[in-house]
C-alpha cells in the first residue's frame, strides 16, 4: 500500500513540475512580447507595436478618455495621440507583477515611462493576455497616467 502512495506522489509531483514549467514558459513569452512592443514603439512603428494586441472588435483599451473597443479603433487612437516620433518618445516598461490565472489567461501589471524632449509622462497599466489559437495576445489594456 505504501508503495502505491509513493508512486502516486511521484506521478503528481512530475505533473505539477510540468505544469509549472509551462506556466514559466507562458509568462516569459508574454514578457518577451511586451519587450518587443517597446522596441517597436521606440522605432516609431505603431503598426508593429499593435501586433501584440488581439485583432478583434472585442479588444478593449481603457484610458483617461474612456473605453475604446476594437483593434482598428485602438490603432487609430494610438496614431491620433502619437502622430510622430517626437510625440511617441522612448518607451520603457517596468513589469511589476505577473499572474497566470489559468492555462490561457495571464494578468500583467506594470509601469510605463515615455521619455520625450520636453516631458516624461508616466503611469501604470494592467494587461489581460489570452492564449488564442496558440498565440498570447492582449485582450484588455487599462492604462492610466500619473497625476
Amino acid at each position: 500500500m505504501n508503495w502505491i502512495k509513493i508512486c502516486l506522489l511521484l506521478i503528481f509531483a512530475g505533473t505539477a513540475t510540468g505544469l509549472s514549467a509551462q506556466k514559466n514558459k507562458d509568462v516569459e513569452t508574454v514578457k518577451s512580447i511586451l519587450l518587443r512592443q517597446a522596441d517597436d514603439w521606440n522605432r516609431g512603428d505603431i503598426d508593429a507595436f499593435m501586433v501584440g494586441y488581439w485583432t478583434s472588435e472585442k479588444l478593449q483599451f481603457i484610458g483617461g478618455n474612456g473605453v475604446t473597443y476594437g483593434w482598428q479603433n485602438t490603432l487609430e487612437r494610438y496614431k491620433r495621440v502619437y502622430p510622430d516620433q517626437a510625440a511617441m518618445g522612448k518607451l520603457k516598461f517596468d513589469i511589476l507583477e505577473v499572474q497566470q490565472l489559468s492555462k490561457k489567461v495571464i494578468m500583467l501589471t506594470g509601469k510605463y515611462t515615455l521619455t520625450r524632449e520636453n516631458d516624461q509622462p508616466t503611469g501604470h497599466f494592467l494587461l489581460v493576455w489570452r492564449k488564442i489559437k496558440g498565440d498570447w495576445v492582449i485582450v484588455a489594456d487599462h492604462s492610466s497616467s500619473a497625476s
